[in-house]
């Protein structure tokens, strides 16, 4: 009879070590989706948002700044639209080197492009179990160019 009472002990503890085993993987597997959804929805908030921010802020800039200015306020709304999902955004406007100032084309008004960028650091991005860094060092981006024309406001290209 003993032996019967041991074997059947044994089956219950495997049961329990399984579990050990198998809850680490789908508590990372978790944690892959769970950032994988926040950046998707991110993306599709932000890729809706940019255009909207750059028509709205860069067509016709208020006060005299110039592009610096320009592109910080653009920045600065875009960083407040997108708030709630906790990204980093940087713009970048693009082409303002090569459109030499004395030429005849300033009077023409070329295409400005607007570079926006979004970061997302997933979650848990700094965690240290036993000493050891178990966190994700990287950021996944998302880019997304706003071409805006002067002459035409409102018109993204």
């Amino acid at each position: 009879m003993s032996g019967l009472k041991g074997w059947m002990g044994e089956e219950r503890a495997q049961a329990t070590v399984e579990m050990a085993i198998v809850a680490p993987v789908l508590i990372v597997l978790a944690l892959v989706a769970y950032n994988a959804m926040m950046f998707a929805s991110a993306v599709a908030r932000f890729d809706r948002v940019a255009p909207d921010v750059v028509l709205a802020h860069a067509v016709s800039p208020v006060g005299d700044g110039g592009a610096d200015a320009v592109t910080t306020t653009v920045e600065e709304q875009l960083a407040q639209a997108m708030a709630e999902c906790g990204v980093e955004v940087e713009v970048v406007l693009e082409g303002e080197d090569d459109q030499g100032l004395g030429s005849l084309l300033t009077l023409v008004g070329v295409t400005r492009t607007y570079r926006c960028v979004m970061r997302y650091a997933p979650w848990p991005s700094a965690l240290t179990i036993a000493g050891v860094d178990m966190g994700a060092p990287l950021y996944l981006e998302h880019e997304r160019a706003v071409v805006i024309d002067p002459w035409r406001p409102g018109v993204v290209m």
